[in-house]
């Protein structure tokens, strides 16, 4: 099912609205995503899938090339092998691939629309049954322990218009669908910064109010993934549900760099080795939207939120830093070609995924370079951090690892 595009003409700006009118047309619009599932025709029958007794066994949703699974899956490994052992690991992918199987969690099913995204995710995981279908024409998900996923945002990002009536704002109904059916002890979802004052904070209220009348005390808080080590700055929103028959409490994990912590890791540090061969970059002349504002930081600071586009990629910090004219007006002084964007490989550093990690690019060399590499740069800008997601999954990690009777508890996984 093709999503309507954004546009103001179709949908209605925040501004419009008071409290009372937003929690109507929040409501409205629930219930017209409801219809849509009463509609699925589809059956969509999955096969046997690898269950382990002795796993958390995983849904992934949205799951894109995999950044928020790789990094719970690291949580799950050092929850089993010790921090030490499993980082190390995790920088040689041989050795990372001989004992990731012995990582608490264990994905079975993922489901994502973008054809490179998934062709992205087979490359670089065990197999697993992925289904590249609309999710809201998944009739029936399976039984699972624990779901992940970011679910779509164009509509909550605060660099976007702030539509509120985006249907794409509503993908989430099937997000809370997936958990009535899997009945997980667990759920992580991953958003953007702007959910939480969109609609007055409505929306925030309302995403909370109808995962928690799932069954599940659900908390939900912001943080910046510079604070957890990522050489990045990029504030994003983990709600985090916990079943409501378990005696479990999640805690979003302290930060672990910055004052009075670990030190800030650097654009220097994370791709200062990378000046000599930084691989292919996204080329091409810089539109008026993207001078607009100051698209370079230092050696010594970390990068500007990596986006879902090679256009709007960030400057590597080499040449000449950028000058303010005036007023969203910002110049690259001296020759151009003293400036250039990230490249694949360093944005894909700055998102913490490991330099084994391949993206695919559709494979297809008819199309023009710029085409391909933005296949890769969508796919790593929609990504969580995996250095982030293994801070969030740590908690439930250690937790399960040593209640997984409890989790069994009634379980229909493996009856």
């Amino acid at each position: 099912m093709k999503i309507e595009e954004r546009g103001r003409a179709k949908y209605r700006p925040l501004k419009d609205y008071d409290t009372k009118k937003i929690k109507q047309l929040l409501l409205d619009k629930i219930n017209e995503e409801e219809e849509t599932i009463q509609n699925i025709k589809t059956d969509n029958q999955l096969p046997i899938l690898d269950y382990r007794e002795d796993k958390i066994n995983i849904i992934s949703l949205f799951s894109g090339c995999g950044g928020l699974d790789l990094g719970v899956e690291l949580a799950g490994l050092i929850a089993s092998i010790g921090e030490e052992k499993a980082l190390e690991a995790f920088e040689d992918q041989e050795w990372f691939n001989s004992i990731r199987k012995e990582s608490i969690f264990h994905t079975i099913y993922t489901n994502d629309l973008f054809k490179e995204a998934n062709e992205s995710y087979k490359l670089n995981f065990p197999p697993v049954f992925q289904q590249q279908l609309d999710i809201r024409q998944v009739k029936e998900f399976p039984k699972a322990d624990l779901v992940l996923g970011g679910f779509p945002c164009p509509g909550f990002s605060e660099a976007g218009p702030r539509l509120i009536d985006d249907k794409r704002n509503f993908l989430y109904i099937h997000f809370i669908r997936c958990l009535l059916q899997s009945k997980p002890f667990a759920f992580i979802a991953e958003n953007v910064k702007g959910m939480l004052t969109l609609g007055k904070g409505e929306v925030i209220k309302q995403i909370v109010q109808d995962f928690a009348s799932a069954g599940y005390n659900v908390k939900f808080k912001l943080v910046n993934a510079r604070d957890y080590g990522v050489p990045q700055s990029r504030e994003r929103v983990f709600i985090v549900g916990i079943r409501d028959d378990l005696d479990f409490e999640y805690k979003h994990p302290v930060p672990t760099h910055g004052k009075g912590k670990l030190p800030y890791v650097t654009l220097k540090d994370a791709i200062g080795d990378l000046e000599s061969d930084p691989g292919e970059w996204f080329e091409g002349g810089f539109s008026p939207i993207y001078l607009s504002r100051n698209r370079k930081k230092k050696w010594s600071d970390q990068s500007f939120t990596i986006q879902a586009s090679g256009r709007q990629a960030p400057l590597h910090p080499s040449g000449p830093e950028m000058k303010k004219l005036g007023p969203d007006n910002w110049v690259l002084p001296g020759d151009i070609s003293l400036h250039r964007r990230f490249s694949v490989k360093e944005i894909a550093r700055i998102q913490t995924f490991p330099d084994w990690f391949v993206f695919s690019d559709g494979g297809n060399m008819n199309v023009q370079k710029n085409n391909r590499l933005d296949k890769q740069y969508k796919q790593i800008g929609n990504a969580v951090p995996v250095s982030l997601a293994t801070a969030m999954g740590l908690p439930l990690a250690k937790w399960a690892k040593d209640n997984i009777y409890l989790i069994r508890q009634d379980s229909l996984i493996l009856k």
